[in-house]
This record gives C-alpha cells, sequence and structure tokens, in this order.
C-alpha cells in the first residue's frame, strides 16, 4: 500500500464490484466538485455545444443547455447516491431491481458505451495534439498520437480514482482549464458584441426539446459510471452537492463556449477554433491535459462493469485490454456517428435508470441488504438471476424514447421515456406473482 504526504491519502486496491472499506471513504465536496468539473469539461462537450447552432437562436441554445443540464443533473445524482449509500458500483446497484443477472445486460451495454467513448476522447485528443505539433515542428502522425494517449489513459486508469482525483485534478489539471475556457470565452466575447449574439435568429431544423435531449445526453452518459466514484464518498449529502454543482457548471461553460465558436468565431470543429483564436496553441495544449482524465473514467468504469460479470478478473489485465480496444476503434471509427452515438445512448440508460431510481426510492425505499445483493438465489436473484418484470418496463422506455424521436421529436424523449419506464415498472412490481 503507498502512502502520500498529503493527507494520507493512497492508492486503492483493486476493489472489484465489493463495498469500499471505509478507510477509504475519503472524498468530500471539493473533491467530487472537481472531479465532475473536470468530467463536465472537455473537446467533446464543445463538440456537442456546436451542434445546437445555428439551428437555435443564441438565446433558446443557452437556455437548452441551462434546462438539460440541470435535468440531466438530477437523474446522475441520484445513480450516484445509491452507490454513496452502499460504498458499491453502478453495476450492482442495478442489481436490486433488475436481478443479479439482469445487471449483466447492463454491464454489457455500459461496456460497449464507454469503450465507444474512450475511442472518441482519444481521437479528439490526438486530433488536438496533431494540430500543435503541425503548428509548432511541421509534423503530423495522428497514429502516433492515438498510441501515446491510450498507454497515457491506461496508466492513469491504473493508479485509481484518489490518485488522479487528490494529485492529478485538484491540483493541477482543473485549475488550468477553467482558467484556459473563461480566458477563450472573454477573447471571443471581446470580438463580438454580446447583444448582436443575442439578436440572432435560429434557422430552425432542431426542435427546442429534442435540442434539450442532446444535452441530457451528457450527463446521462456519465450515470452508469457515477456510483464508480461516489462510492469512495464520507458523506452522500455532500459528495451529491459537489456532484451536481460541478458537472453543471462545467458542462454549461463548455457546452456555451461550443455556441461561441459557432456563432462568434464562425467555426464549427473546436479544435481549429481553439487552434485560431486565443493564443490558441497554448490554449488548445492546456485543455488537452485534462481532456485525459475522460478517458481514464470511461477505462476505469468499464472494468469494473466486466468484474461485475466476471468478479475474479485482474483489474489491471482488463484496463490493459480496454484500452488497446479503445485505441484500436479510435483508429478506425469517423467521428461524424457523434450525434447518433449521444442519441442511442440515452434511449438505452435514461429508461434504465428510471428504473433503477424508482426501485431504489418508491420500491424497496432506500433500504438494500449489503450481502444479499452479492448471494446467488437470495432477495436480489428473482427468476434464476432475473427480474423480467423490471426488463419488460425497460424495453417500454427504450420504444417509447425511439417512437418519440421518430415521430415527434418537438417533444424530446429523455422525460417521458423516464417517466414511461418508472411508472411500468411501479404498477409491474406492485402485481403480485
Amino acid at each position: 500500500m503507498v502512502k502520500f504526504g498529503f493527507p494520507e491519502v493512497r492508492t486503492p486496491p483493486e476493489y472489484g464490484i465489493e463495498p469500499v472499506k471505509e478507510e477509504y471513504r475519503c472524498l468530500g465536496f471539493l473533491d467530487y466538485f472537481i472531479l465532475w468539473s473536470s468530467l463536465g469539461v472537455g473537446l467533446l462537450v464543445l463538440l456537442a455545444g456546436t451542434l445546437l447552432v445555428p439551428a437555435l437562436s443564441f438565446r433558446d441554445a443557452l437556455l437548452a443547455i441551462i434546462i438539460g443540464t440541470a435535468i440531466g443533473n438530477i437523474p446522475l445524482v441520484l445513480a450516484g447516491w445509491i452507490g454513496s449509500e452502499y460504498a458499491i458500483p453502478t453495476m450492482v446497484t442495478i442489481r436490486p431491481s433488475f436481478g443479479i443477472r439482469g445487471s449483466y445486460f447492463s454491464s454489457i451495454l455500459n461496456l460497449i458505451q464507454l469503450i465507444g467513448w474512450t475511442s472518441f476522447e482519444i481521437i479528439i485528443m490526438a486530433k488536438a495534439a496533431d494540430t500543435i505539433s503541425i503548428a509548432t515542428i511541421g509534423y503530423s502522425n495522428i497514429t502516433l498520437w492515438i498510441i501515446i494517449f491510450t498507454i497515457i489513459c491506461i496508466a492513469m486508469a491504473i493508479g485509481g480514482p484518489l490518485l488522479i482525483i487528490r494529485y492529478w485534478l485538484e491540483k493541477f489539471a482543473i485549475w488550468i482549464v477553467y482558467g484556459t475556457s473563461i480566458w477563450i470565452a472573454y477573447y471571443i466575447l471581446s470580438k463580438v458584441d454580446f447583444f448582436d449574439l443575442l439578436a440572432i435568429e435560429g434557422q430552425g431544423g432542431l426542435p427546442f426539446l429534442l435540442a434539450i435531449d442532446l444535452v441530457i445526453a451528457m450527463p446521462i452518459s456519465w450515470m452508469p459510471l457515477a456510483a464508480d466514484y461516489l462510492r469512495f464518498s464520507k458523506d452522500s449529502k455532500r459528495a451529491s452537492a459537489g456532484m451536481y454543482s460541478g458537472y453543471f457548471l462545467a458542462n454549461f461553460l463548455f457546452y456555451t463556449l461550443g455556441i461561441l465558436f459557432v456563432l462568434g468565431a464562425g467555426i464549427s470543429d473546436p479544435i481549429i477554433a481553439i487552434s485560431t483564436v486565443a493564443y490558441g496553441i497554448p490554449a488548445l495544449l492546456l485543455i488537452l491535459v485534462d481532456e485525459t482524465d475522460n478517458a481514464f473514467a470511461d477505462i476505469y468504469s468499464a472494468t469494473v462493469s466486466v468484474q461485475n460479470m466476471l468478479p475474479r478478473l485482474s483489474q489491471k489485465m482488463l484496463i490493459l485490454v480496454i484500452g488497446v480496444i479503445g485505441m484500436l476503434m479510435a483508429l478506425i471509427v469517423p467521428i461524424a456517428q457523434y450525434t447518433s452515438f449521444l442519441l442511442l445512448i440515452g434511449s438505452l440508460f435514461i429508461p434504465l435508470f428510471g428504473i433503477v431510481i424508482t426501485d431504489y426510492l418508491f420500491v424497496k425505499r432506500r433500504k438494500y441488504i449489503t450481502e444479499e445483493l452479492y448471494l446467488q438465489h437470495g432477495r436480489y436473484w428473482y427468476q434464476r438471476g432475473l427480474n423480467i418484470r423490471a426488463v419488460v418496463a425497460w424495453s417500454f422506455g427504450v420504444f417509447s424514447y425511439h417512437l418519440i424521436v421518430a415521430y415527434a421529436s418537438w417533444l424530446g424523449g429523455s422525460i417521458p421515456s423516464f417517466i414511461i419506464a418508472a411508472i411500468i415498472y411501479f404498477i409491474l412490481m406492485g402485481v403480485k406473482k
């Protein structure tokens, strides 16, 4: 066990899916404010912001960002809260509602989406680094940068959450990124009249509620990871407050920067935008410093999802394998599929956590029996390890999401699908066997 000088922080052992021991539950409000600020920061968030305009006006885009983040953060925090209360990772929190084996399907879906996010993050970092190397030394090699950033992110994932939060994010990364981001926003606004931005009308093509869905998709995409990190908290209320406020601030800031680049600088590619304004290359380099933590979180939580199904596998080995798979995908997956990827994530995980949260708050009434979470043929085994009623409710939720997006996109699919899955599950669980 490795000790560091400030303050008695240690790299965590390979917990797998077991509850975190009390001695490692050491993170508080500031830790989670910084962690979720950092996870809310990123070039991919800038890219998502560019999707809102010019279809929406500047005012409507800002309103969509505020509403979408405020709504999306609620299930994100509730998903993390369960893990904080019982010191368990996210995929284990799914077991009481879907059954122990039922949670395996969620683990597979989460593994797929996290590998996808990892590849996107690596692509973005490689493009940013390549832009810097071309501008400074005239050298371009995307493949080399993909390999380099994969190695860095694998090393961070092996280091573990406590080490990364206390000794990378808190001391260096997040402050550099926030300072750089504020400077970029100031630079753009100093070149464009703010009232001119307010006067810009939307060109249409993106319904307002669907725009909110695109914003909601970002915090929702982190929901399957939330408990993986809040299980290290000292106090659920303070951890949740830090999580909500940190993510809200970062998500709002970077979505807004995305729309400012399009409307204020006329550039939709965030990497090109940052590299051409506000002393771009240094700014791009500083933001790149923080981007690695998003890929770290994806890789680390992907290993926990695998361990939910195969708890005896070595975490370090899984980190290496998942990192390499993400790297290989980064070499072949086009970034143009990003919008569809966001919508797919929302359609799967919004109704799923509608069921998980409903089960925790209203069906089980915030009372889980920890030892039963790991016990075959116990309270959460249901029928052969699967609660078919949860699967039925989830299926209705996913179907309703896609039905609404296809035929009533103006309504937005997130809130209705969440509510539909939650209500159906509650009704089905009230019916006796």
